[in-house]
């Protein structure tokens, strides 16, 4: 099963009621045979623009993140049980990056930017001599659309 990163914005209340709403989202996530990864609390924040949610005008909102792994075909399921959930503002999912297993090593990136290997292979691509795709037939000495 991939994993999933799930923002949620909740009206403004007290801890109990964050409480509640997160087991809800967390039983749906289960009902469908996933599993909650982790989840944080980023705080009450404003945001950036007013949203309009369940017929309400909001200007701040209790921010938090929830990573789970659940099958790709029960995702609408559990996006229904949060739309359905009138304290969620906004609750989208999104397929979690796998991250980059790059080799890079202490020693290259203490020497100077010349002279490490992946400066150098963007500096080689630069010098390669770029050629123009245009007919020669045009009757002018010159490429009119070269600046």
């Amino acid at each position: 099963m991939p994993t999933y990163e799930m923002p949620l914005l909740l009206f403004v209340s007290n801890k109990a009621e964050y409480l509640n709403n997160l087991r809800i989202v967390a039983n749906s996530i289960f009902a469908t045979g996933g599993f909650i990864r982790k989840i944080e609390n980023w705080g009450e924040k404003g945001l950036a623009c007013k949203a309009m949610a369940h017929g309400k005008m909001n200007e701040r909102a209790a921010h938090f993140m929830i990573a789970f792994d659940a099958p790709p075909y029960e995702l609408v399921n559990i996006q229904d049980a949060c739309k359905r959930n009138l304290s969620i503002i906004r609750a989208v999912i999104y397929k979690q990056n796998e991250p980059d297993n790059e080799k890079c090593t202490f020693e290259e990136e203490m020497l100077p930017p010349p002279y490490r290997p992946s400066v150098q292979k963007v500096l080689a691509a630069g010098k390669k001599k770029k050629e123009l795709n245009y007919q020669r037939h045009s009757g002018l000495n010159y490429y009119p659309f070269l600046k």
